[in-house]
């Protein structure tokens, strides 16, 4: 059966949403794949079926999209594909992956495709770019796919990104002066102007902060649920970084490019982990780390990660 899910932009444009099953148009898996991956990928987008059902009935809250809100959504046209990309979530290589599909020839080999390139906003297409009745098909008729992380690791990944190295001047300009200027008591002039030394206690006091929830996140720390409207959009696939190749080439063979397009597979030594993430949350509060668990509580409950042992929500 279809399910119907109506979505309205401003108060007067409605347009439902269906939801199909691309495991069986799009792919004849065997009959081990299909009681494996398939019966998989049904629980993860049910678990979010769920979590978006408890929240909706919880929540005084009935928001409705904007066209804003779809310009993380990457369209490729010639695959009936949609990918809404989560920063520090491997979104380079799948950028560099629609890139390739996308492309008509141009690329063959995503790794070819310098990393700065995959970021350029002209090179891929996103949703928001498109006419309400555009926009209505290809969400109704294209296949969408998403992928996430464990919630805090991605939180640290972007602080270890964005904050302790040095060719990220912008952010430390950007965001790093007014966290110190905001946080830091007796900071240094040079750390006032350049912000490029951030602690991770001074960026979380920085995110939990309500001035800094009604400005609104970046993209880099902002939530899956914000990003991608998973209670708005029904997605195909939830892919998890966790087992992020074997998620992302059952999707490329779903697409049926799986003969001829492999995502890039690279052993990172400096990829953060969930020991390290446990170490940097060691000197946060308890009161910060509950507030934190508050903001990013919908990413754990919508795609089924546990509250983590270290964490101190009494």
């Amino acid at each position: 059966c279809v399910k119907v899910i109506a979505v309205c932009w401003g108060s007067i444009i409605c347009f439902p949403v269906m939801r199909r099953n691309p495991f069986m148009e799009l792919y004849n898996p065997t009959q081990t794949e299909l009681s494996g991956a398939a019966v998989l990928h049904q629980a993860r987008r049910d678990q979010v079926v769920d979590a978006c059902r408890v929240y909706s009935a919880s929540s005084r809250k009935r928001r409705v999209l904007t066209p804003g809100d779809l310009k993380h959504l990457v369209v490729d046209e010639d695959h009936e594909l949609i990918y809404c990309y989560v920063p520090k979530v491997a979104c380079t290589n799948w950028k560099r992956v629609m890139m390739v599909l996308t492309g008509r020839g141009k690329y063959s080999d995503p790794m070819e495709i310098p990393s700065n390139e995959a970021h350029v906003p002209s090179n891929l297409k996103t949703l928001n770019q498109y006419s309400i009745a555009e926009i209505n098909h290809r969400l109704k008729n294209y296949l969408k796919f998403l992928f996430v992380r464990e919630p805090f690791e991605r939180l640290v990944s972007a602080y270890r990104n964005k904050f302790t190295l040095k060719y990220n001047s912008s952010f430390h300009k950007r965001f790093g002066t007014r966290i110190i200027r905001r946080y830091r008591k007796n900071a240094t002039q040079d750390a006032l102007l350049n912000g490029a030394d951030v602690k991770f206690k001074e960026f979380i006091e920085y995110l939990v902060d309500p001035a800094t929830q009604r400005d609104g996140l970046n993209e880099h720390w902002q939530t899956v649920y914000q990003l991608c409207h998973p209670c708005h959009i029904h997605y195909d696939m939830v892919g998890k970084y966790e087992t992020l190749e074997e998620d992302a080439n059952y999707l490329l063979q779903l697409v049926g490019v799986g003969d001829s397009l492999r995502f890039p597979t690279y052993a990172k030594s400096t990829r953060t982990t969930d020991a390290m993430t446990a170490q940097f949350f060691s000197n946060i509060s308890t009161q910060q780390q509950i507030q934190l668990y508050q903001l990013y509580k919908l990413d754990f409950l919508m795609f089924n990660y546990s509250i983590p042992s270290y964490l101190r929500l009494e």
